[in-house]
């Protein structure tokens, strides 16, 4: 039995490696042949011009913006709900909006990418009064939507692991119940609320179809109420009908994109999970 479990992880590991060296051996022969510095750099993506430009400068910061974006309206929004299922709610309405929010994790992503085309999108236009709804914006709401589950679902479960000892000697101290969810619970569960936040990360950085049908998925340097394109759809819009360099243009931006995301889960790892090794 021991052994099968051996070759299980040795499986997932293999699997990790063989990714990792794909990406680079598919993604760095364009970035030799383009140049590191306009591939990274150049501020025009033109692939299907007469003389094509391959800069993903703004697709980078399109999606480190966006990301940011959900990440500061969605991470409140989850901790909140998550202290309230684990702290506040009672039994019955707790199981009924974690049932809730356990849906929205089920739900496919061209399904949120179709609900913010339809209403999200116009809602935008007119309230901004913007010709086209299809923006920055709009792709930040719907990936706060979607990081959502990841962050409730793994805060509340962290959260309810907290000894009821050291809410309980708050409360004798006379600390508010308020003061002792936010000063007690929180901290002593940051390590999993943290992992519920890289995962959310995750999530937003990874996300294509719904971010390109509500971005408008324009290749422009990120702005609020601009039409942008993002790493991951930058890749799924022109994959299909990309040959030659152009598509090895695209396998170097999945290496970016792989790079990225392992670089920024390795920072997150390190300094929100950092601080409970420290204090213990």
């Amino acid at each position: 039995m021991n052994g099968m479990f051996f070759a299980a992880g040795m499986a997932a590991i293999l699997c990790v490696l063989l990714i990792t060296v794909y990406m680079f051996v598919a993604g760095l022969p364009a970035m030799g042949r383009i140049g590191l510095e306009d591939f990274l750099l150049g501020r025009v993506w033109a692939s299907t011009a007469a003389r094509p430009l391959y800069g993903i400068l703004p697709f980078i910061l399109t999606s480190f913006f966006g990301t940011l974006g959900a990440v500061l309206l969605g991470v409140p929004v989850g901790l909140f709900t998550s202290v309230f299922l684990s702290k506040m709610a009672p039994a019955g309405l707790s199981r009924l909006v974690g049932g809730a929010v356990e849906l929205l994790a089920g739900i496919p992503s061209v399904v949120y990418g179709l609900i913010g085309m339809t209403m999200l999108v116009p809602l935008v236009a007119d309230l901004f009064h913007l010709p086209s709804g299809a923006c920055l914006l709009a792709a930040i709401l719907v990936l706060a939507v979607m990081i959502l589950p990841s962050i409730v679902s793994v805060s509340v479960t962290a959260l309810k692991a907290v000894p009821s000892e050291y809410e309980e000697a708050s409360l004798a101290l006379g600390a508010t119940k308020t003061e002792t969810y936010f000063k007690v619970s929180i901290p002593a569960a940051k390590s999993g609320i943290a992992a519920g936040v890289v995962l959310g990360i995750g999530r937003a950085m990874g996300e294509a179809m719904a971010v390109m049908m509500v971005a408008g998925n324009v290749a422009n340097m990120p702005g609020l109420f601009q039409s942008v394109r993002f790493l991951t759809t930058a890749i799924a819009s022109e994959m299909s009908y990309a040959s030659g360099l152009q598509r090895q243009a695209l396998f170097s931006i999945a290496l970016v994109l792989f790079l990225f995301i392992m670089a920024l889960n390795a920072f997150l790892n390190r300094v929100l999970k950092g601080g409970s090794k420290d204090d213990a």
